[in-house]
């Protein structure tokens, strides 16, 4: 079956990088914190246009590292969408915060600033703006709304690696960026991986002792922290990977060509681009009124598409009904009952997204 993501075929692909990582790792006799996340974490900090990185076991461990980090918690409110992987919203009441769930502008799946300027109490503390789908939110319109009621902007970059926003590389935008590098993201370890990010040395030291028990560098916990760790081999890994991110994310947007060009005229809405952004296409997402009719045709054809994300978070069975929801999630629930994400990853070749256009062709055309 052709599916929606395929790690399995980025192993196939770069075999011979990933295994000389982890028989480089195997023979050094050190397997954590390590040289290997330390150069990870100085040439993904790079690439993020940042002075700081630190790896952490997974994107949502990065994401409370964060809120832990700048000191979120208690009776404090972080303004961040539904319409997210529900890790957003988890690591949010893992700090102790309160989450508080706004709209999305319903072109392009990200927060809507107006929403954010409505939901502003005097308990806001913090914006978690998510670049989803491979697609940076309107930072400029959130950096604005931070800067002027005195928040902290945490990025989550988990599908958005390499993205840009006005030339900028996603996570360095707001005070603090975290990424995920769990398989099926676009820099994908072969297990789970995160990383916090940011230009602000203050931060970064805190981060670091904060991810190993608030220790310091004799080992002395200055203040209470946790253990969440990159481990050595998939820093290699990872570092292997790295330099092929740019023509990676450069197949995906010809994939995305492909279907923009062959999907056309069918009634379908194909993914719109922002002004002044470069999209990664973590997922191609398209949506249509006839989505559970599609899906369940695709897989006869042997395609196996996804949802990405249906229910929002606030009507999962943890979240409905106790969550702060100050204004009704319109586009939010609109966009649930809609949304389908086509096959999309470097590793397919034209003749996999052909596969894909005929089958999704016939469904609307017959």
């Amino acid at each position: 079956m052709l599916l929606c993501a395929n790690p399995g075929a980025r192993y196939a692909a770069k075999k011979d990088r990933i295994d000389a990582a982890v028989h480089r790792v195997l023979d050094s006799g050190w397997y954590i914190l390590g040289d290997e996340v330390k150069a990870f974490e100085a040439d993904f900090a790079a690439c993020c246009g940042v002075g700081h990185g630190i790896g952490v076991g997974n994107g949502t461990d990065a994401l409370l590292l964060a809120l832990r980090t700048l000191g979120i918690g208690g009776d404090d409110e972080v303004i961040t969408v539904s319409h997210t992987a529900t890790a957003t919203v988890s690591a949010i009441e893992m700090a102790g915060a309160q989450p508080v769930l706004v709209d999305i502008e319903p072109d392009y799946f990200t927060i809507d600033p107006k929403a954010i300027a409505a939901a502003i109490s005097e308990r806001t503390r913090a914006l978690i703006p998510v670049h989803l789908y491979g697609q940076a939110a309107d930072m400029d319109a959130v950096m604005a709304l931070a800067e002027a009621h005195g928040l902290k902007v945490i990025e989550d970059c988990a599908q958005a690696h390499g993205a840009t926003y006005r030339e900028k590389p996603v996570g360095s935008l707001g005070h603090m960026g975290c990424f995920s590098f769990y398989p099926t993201k676009n820099l994908g370890a072969m297990g789970d991986g995160g990383m916090v990010v940011s230009d602000d040395p203050a931060l970064a030291d805190r981060a670091r002792r904060l991810r190993e028990y608030g220790w310091d560098a004799d080992r002395v916990a200055r203040e209470p922290g946790w253990n969440t760790r990159l481990d050595e081999i998939q820093a290699g890994i990872l570092n292997g990977l790295l330099p092929c991110l740019d023509a990676d994310n450069a197949r995906r947007r010809e994939i995305a060509a492909i279907y923009d060009r062959e999907l056309q005229g069918l009634g379908l809405a194909l993914p719109a681009r922002r002004h002044g952004a470069e999209h990664v296409f973590h997922l191609y997402v398209v949506r249509t009124e006839q989505r559970d009719g599609l899906l369940a045709h695709l897989r006869e054809h042997g395609i196996g598409a996804g949802v990405h994300y249906a229910p929002p978070t606030h009507l999962h069975d943890a979240y409905r009904g106790r969550i702060e929801i100050p204004a009704p999630l319109t586009e939010t629930e609109q966009a649930a009952r809609q949304i389908v994400s086509l096959p999309m990853y470097p590793e397919m070749q034209d003749a996999d997204a052909a596969q894909v256009v005929s089958a999704v062709r016939t469904f609307f055309e017959g």
